[in-house]
Parts: structure tokens; sequence; C-alpha cells
């Protein structure tokens, strides 16, 4: 029979191992963990708290939520009848379904501003290629409650501060804004004149973009239709009053924290509900799709869902581009194994169960060999393992109640008791760390 195989645009994420000294190329779980950790770190010190939201939702929420003339909406998504023949469709993105939660439990009922983090699968039909699946994952943030432009910044350097703690240096970062709707709606009418006498030389999609979201043509990765837009009027020369007073405070603030950015008024998110600031962190290294962080601000998305009228902003990172990053700068680090435990024989066997299982109570990661196997093929593996040390249990020390700890670096060895080595694991753990920093 044939091996079934994951569905295009799925990955599997697989845990590290390395084989003859070299590490096996797959998508290293290790480095995924690396990047949540960090993520979930400097929210919480940021006051972030955790938000978790279905998978799936009503297909309406994002129908109203992102826009039906979006090409998420009208191409992308997921979308069927449960058996209650209700629409439902896997979230394509985030947002919708925080700010969801955040109506239908009246979050804003708790006053002040909600500061919310997320992350998790998301699911969109596109084209697989480097950096983009069909099952991708997200990291973002949600700050709900405050028009003041401060919330604007405080979020774009938590993205800085995240990418910057995990090494990344060579990164664009790039901001416009979109105004209000009143902006948009004059805007929109300037660029609907501009690009008419071209619509023959348009691509496609654009075409179908002019009368519908005209702002998505500036999107286009249409060699032919970038050059057109190339002297589209700028978005800049329709901000209002008011929404270039926010812009122009936004700006100063970055200065102020020494974030450089490059405006960029071709900037466009690809989601109906942005309003004032939008941005996006960018990386040459993804060729492209090189967009790492994406996100602005949203001040009408609650209302329209059916909320109060809530000022908001937030970001999303895609975990996928992310760690393909992060896979160039160095491979990540081995799975830190104190102890790999071989042992031949059923009373050693037994015995060692129960002494991996101690030792692990006592904090030290342990690795029982199960194999069963001879004791050369084990030491194979304990070598390969990337642990400091490798305990044996054969018949002999089983009678006595002893192990033998060989050093795997030195090859030294020494006869320890079961029950020391456990009472002590204070003393072993120190051992061992010491011992794994000289390695490093």
């Amino acid at each position: 029979m044939e091996p079934l195989q994951s569905l295009p645009g799925t990955e599997d994420i697989l845990p590290q191992r390395q084989s003859a000294g070299q590490a096996i190329k797959v998508a290293d779980v290790t480095t995924w963990q690396r990047i949540e950790a960090m993520g979930r770190d400097i929210l919480q010190r940021a006051a972030y708290q955790e938000i978790r939201t279905p998978i799936f939702e009503l297909t309406r929420l994002f129908e109203r939520g992102i826009g039906e003339a979006t090409d998420v909406v009208g191409k992308e998504m997921y979308t069927f009848l449960d058996r209650g023949e209700r629409s439902v469709t896997l979230r394509p993105e985030g947002t919708a379904g925080v700010v969801r939660a955040y109506v239908q439990h009246k979050l804003h009922g708790q006053g002040g501003v909600q500061r919310l983090w997320y992350t998790g699968p998301m699911f969109r039909y596109e084209r697989p290629q480097k950096g983009r699946q069909r099952q991708f994952h997200q990291l973002g943030v949600e700050v709900l409650g405050s028009h003041d432009p401060r919330a604007d910044v405080e979020v774009i350097a938590l993205a800085t501060d995240f990418l910057q703690a995990l090494g990344l240096q060579t990164l664009t970062f790039h901001l416009n804004s979109v105004g209000t709707t009143a902006d948009r709606q004059q805007y929109r009418e300037a660029l609907v004149a501009y690009f008419t006498p071209y619509q023959a030389e348009l691509d496609a999609d654009s075409r179908q973009r002019l009368n519908r979201n005209p702002l998505r043509i500036l999107d286009s990765k249409d060699p032919k239709t970038q050059a057109i837009a190339q002297d589209a009027p700028s978005i800049l020369d329709y901000l209002g009053p008011d929404s270039q007073r926010h812009f122009d405070q936004v700006q100063q603030y970055l200065n102020d924290l020494d974030i450089a950015y490059d405006l960029n008024p071709r900037l466009v998110r690809g989601l109906d509900y942005y309003t004032h600031t939008a941005f996006e962190i960018q990386s040459a290294d993804l060729g492209a799709q090189a967009t790492v962080c994406g996100g602005g601000r949203y001040d009408g998305l609650v209302e329209q869902l059916g909320g109060p009228a809530t000022p908001a902003v937030g970001w999303a990172i895609g975990l996928e581009r992310l760690s393909l990053l992060l896979e160039q700068l160095a491979p990540p680090p081995p799975n830190p194994v104190d102890l790999y435990l071989v042992s031949r024989g059923p009373a050693a066997e037994a015995q060692a169960l129960r002494l991996a299982y101690q030792l692990r109570q006592q904090g030290m990661t342990t690795e029982l060999d199960l194999s069963g196997a001879a004791f050369g093929k084990q030491f194979k593996r304990a070598d390969r393992s990337g642990a400091i040390a490798c305990l044996i249990l054969g018949d002999s020390e089983a009678e006595i109640g002893t192990v033998q700890l060989k050093w795997l670096q030195s090859g030294e060895q020494i006869q320890l008791n079961q029950t020391a080595l456990v009472n002590e694991a204070a003393t072993w753990r120190q051992k061992l760390a010491a011992a794994r920093n000289s390695q490093e």
C-alpha cells in the first residue's frame, strides 16, 4: 500500500535529531519553541494577556470583518457547510476572531485598554511556496480601546524588540497611513481616475480590482502593473487634518525610540478593516514573500462586528517565514539531554526504567534506551544523542544496586550507587551543567 502524504501547503514540524554529526534538515520544532518562548516572554513583560479563539468561525464573521472584496474572502478561504447547514470557515487570520470574542464576552465592559496576544494556525488556499503555506501559523497582538498614537508605536516597538531578540538585524520597516474611511474614499476616486486609462494594460486581477478595491492594485506583483503604479497618486496627499496629525505623532514617537522606518505610500494591507497606521517589517532574505510582520490600526472593526465604537491596533507575524530566517542565521542547538541510560537484561531493564523516572523527577533530562539491543548498539545511540553522560546498567550493577556513569566527551567512567545518585541530584545537575558549558 502506498504510504499517505501530507496535503500540499501543509508541513510537519519535526523534532531535531543529528545523524553522523550533521543535523537532518527539517522544519525544526526547537526553532518554533524558541520563537514561541521569546514571544511569550516579551509580551507578558509588556502586560499583554493571551487569548485563544476557535480555529473555525461563521463565514460571515470574515465576510463582514475582512471585506467581501478582498482576495482572502473572494479566493482563499476554506469554507464549508457543517451538519447544521451553517457556513463555516477555517480562520484565515486572527484579528477578526479576537474582536468577535472581545464583543461577545463584553471585554469592553471591563474599561480601560485591553492588550491581547494569540498564536496558532491559520488557513488560506494559496499557491504553496517558500514561506507561504495553506496552513500557516501566526503570532499576533491586539490593543483595543485606545486612539492614542502611542498605542501604534507600542505595538511596533514590541514587534521590533521581538525580532531583534531572536537575532534578526537585516530587516526593513515600512510605514504608511491609509487614513480614515472618508480619506480613502477620496483617494479611491483618484486611483480609479488614474488607472482607468491604463485598464487594458493592467494584469487580470488588477482589472477586476479597479472598481471594486483599487487600493489593492498598488500591491500587485505584476511588473507591468507595478510600473504603471509608480506615478499613481499618493494616499499621503489625501489624508485629512486629523489623520495627518495622528500620522505625524506616530512618526515623532518612532523617532523618539530610535526606531528607523521608511515611508512607503504604496503600502496597503490586504484586509479592508485597516485605518490610519499601516506597516510591514520585511526581510530581503525571503525573496518574493518578504513580509515577516504586518499590521496597523483598525478603528472601525469592533463596531462593524456589533460592538461599541472602539479604536484598535495590532500586528501578526508569520512563524513559517520567521523560522526560515532563524535557520539561515545558525542551526538551533540540539535538545539538551543530560543522561542517556542504557541497560541489558530483565532485572537491569526494570531498574533502568525506575531510575530514569526518578532522575527526571529530580530535574535531569534523561533518555532511556528502549531498544533491548546489545550494549554496543546502545552506546552508539548514546554518542549520537548529544547527552553529557551515559548511565550503564547491566546484570552486575542490577545485583548490587549501582550504575556506571561514563562521561561521553572524556571517556572517564565511575561507579555510583543508584540511590545516592538520585539523592544527590542537585550536585549532579551542577556537574552536568558545568560539563555542558565546557563543551560549548
